[in-house]
């Protein structure tokens, strides 16, 4: 197993790089927000879990989202 954070194609993931949403995703917290498939997500962050990244999008602030529900951009 490595340490490197992929996506769900199986691509390397950086600090600062740029995901899209390849699910319809129900964010836990939001007061029913749900984002699109197909949504971009800008400059993501990388976390010490190489199964999880963070990042900012529209509507909600701090957002963990799991990599095997992107893929870079």
């Amino acid at each position: 197993m490595s340490d490197d954070t992929r996506d769900s194609n199986g691509t390397i993931l950086a600090e600062g790089d740029n995901v899209t949403l390849i699910k319809d995703l129900k964010v836990k917290g939001s007061g029913g927000v749900t984002l699109k498939r197909g949504t971009l997500v800008k400059n993501i962050r990388l976390t010490g879990d190489t199964d999880e990244i963070e990042a900012n999008v529209e509507k909600v602030r701090g957002l963990v989202l799991r990599v095997e529900f992107v893929k870079k951009a």
